[in-house]
C-alpha cells in the first residue's frame, strides 16, 4: 500500500522519476485471461481523450453493459454510437451528469440505482482551468470543485450503490482519477482551512490549482479507504502519466510556460493515449485489495506524495477532510460512510 512506500516518495516526485514513468517503466499489457463478462461499468468524462479509449479497453475485455456519463447528450450519443459500431455485443448508454452541480451528481446516482448492477465505477471527469473561475453553486474556485469536490461528492454516493449492485462475490472497484501531478504541489497555506488558499485569486495559477487538486483528491482517497472494507469496494488512485493526444488543458489562454508545455513538451514526452488510459483498466481490471486506498501508476503500487508522510500534509488531510464533510453536509457524507463499514 502506498501509505508504506514513504522510502520511495522523494524518488517519485524527481524529474528523473517522471522520465523515468513515461520513457521507461510504461504502463504493463493487461494480462492475458482478464475478462469483465457480465460486469456493468460508469466511467465519467468519457466522450472523448482518455475516458473514451478507457471505454474501448474495458470493451475489448468483454465488459457487457458500459454507462457513459457526460454533460452533454449529444456529445455522448455520438460517443455511443461509435463504440457500438465496434462492439455490438456490448449494452452501452449515455447517463447526464454535471460535475459541476451537486444536483445534478445526485440525481445521476439515484438513477445508477435502479441499474440491475454496477461493477465498476471510474471518475475520469477532470479539467484545468486557464483563468481563476469560481462555480456558480458553491462559489469555490472551479479547479478544486470539478477534480476534488464534486469528484468526492460523486464518490461517496456511489459507494452504497456498488457495495449492493455488484454482481459477484467479488469487491467492487472504485477509481478515481488521479495524477503524478499531485507529487509537485506546494501547499502554501496553513493547516487551518482549505479555502483560504484553495479560493485565494492572488495566489492563483492553473497549474498549481491542478496540482492542488489531485493533491486533495489523493487525501481524499486514502481516508476514504478508512470508511469502506476491500472486500466491498477497493478504492484507488489510478495515474494516467502525462499524455498526448488529447484536448485535456488547450483551452483558454495560458502562460508561456503551459504553452510550451503543450506544444512542444507534451509531445515528445507524452504517453499515447492508449496508454494512458491502460492504467484505469489496469486499476480496475487488475489491481486486487492491496490497491485499496493507493496511488497506481505504472502497473504497481506508488507512494502518497512527500508531503502527505510530514506532520503538516497529515493535519492538512485532516482538515481537508473535515472542511469536505462540512462543504457536502446536506448529503449527510459521514452517515453514508458509518454504513460503508
Amino acid at each position: 500500500m502506498s501509505a508504506q512506500l514513504q522510502h520511495n516518495a522523494a524518488w517519485e516526485a524527481s524529474p528523473l522519476a517522471f522520465l523515468s514513468r513515461q520513457f521507461i517503466e510504461g504502463v504493463p499489457k493487461i494480462p492475458k485471461g482478464v475478462t469483465l463478462s457480465g460486469k456493468t461499468a460508469l466511467i465519467t468524462g468519457s466522450n472523448v481523450g482518455l475516458g473514451f479509449e478507457c471505454a474501448r479497453q474495458l470493451l475489448a475485455l468483454d465488459l457487457s453493459h458500459l454507462i457513459i456519463a457526460v454533460r452533454n447528450q449529444t456529445r455522448g450519443d455520438s460517443a455511443a454510437q461509435k463504440l457500438r459500431n465496434e462492439f455490438p455485443e456490448a449494452k452501452i448508454e449515455v447517463s447526464l451528469v454535471d460535475m459541476a452541480s451537486y444536483k445534478s451528481i445526485q440525481n445521476f446516482v439515484k438513477w445508477c440505482e435502479t441499474l440491475p448492477r454496477l461493477d465498476i465505477a471510474i471518475l475520469n471527469a477532470g479539467l484545468s482551468r486557464p483563468q481563476f473561475e469560481r462555480s456558480d453553486e458553491s462559489k469555490h474556485e472551479m479547479t478544486c470543485q470539478i477534480n476534488y469536490l464534486s469528484t468526492a461528492l460523486l464518490a461517496i454516493l456511489l459507494l452504497p450503490v456498488l457495495k449492493k449492485k455488484r454482481g459477484t462475490s467479488e469487491p467492487a472497484h472504485l477509481a478515481l482519477v488521479g495524477s503524478d501531478m499531485s507529487y509537485w504541489a506546494h501547499w502554501t497555506g496553513t493547516s487551518d482551512s482549505i479555502w483560504d488558499t484553495v479560493d485565494d485569486p492572488s495566489s492563483w495559477s492553473s497549474n498549481g490549482a491542478y496540482q492542488i487538486s489531485k493533491l486533495l483528491l489523493i487525501m481524499f482517497v486514502g481516508k476514504l479507504s478508512e470508511y469502506v472494507s476491500p472486500d466491498e469496494v477497493i478504492v484507488n488512485f489510478p495515474n494516467p502519466g502525462a499524455c498526448r493526444g488529447t484536448e485535456f488543458g488547450t483551452d483558454g489562454k495560458r502562460s508561456k510556460i503551459e504553452q510550451f508545455w503543450m506544444s512542444i513538451a507534451k509531445p515528445i514526452v507524452g504517453r499515447t493515449v492508449s496508454t494512458g488510459a491502460r492504467s484505469y483498466v489496469d486499476a480496475v481490471a487488475v489491481k486486487g485489495k492491496g490497491s485499496h486506498g493507493s496511488f497506481v501508476g505504472e502497473g504497481k503500487i506508488k507512494p502518497y506524495p512527500q508531503f502527505m508522510y510530514e506532520p503538516a500534509g497529515k493535519a492538512l488531510q485532516e482538515t481537508a477532510w473535515n472542511d469536505l464533510m462540512k462543504e457536502l453536509s446536506f448529503a449527510k457524507p459521514l452517515e453514508i460512510l458509518k454504513g460503508s463499514n
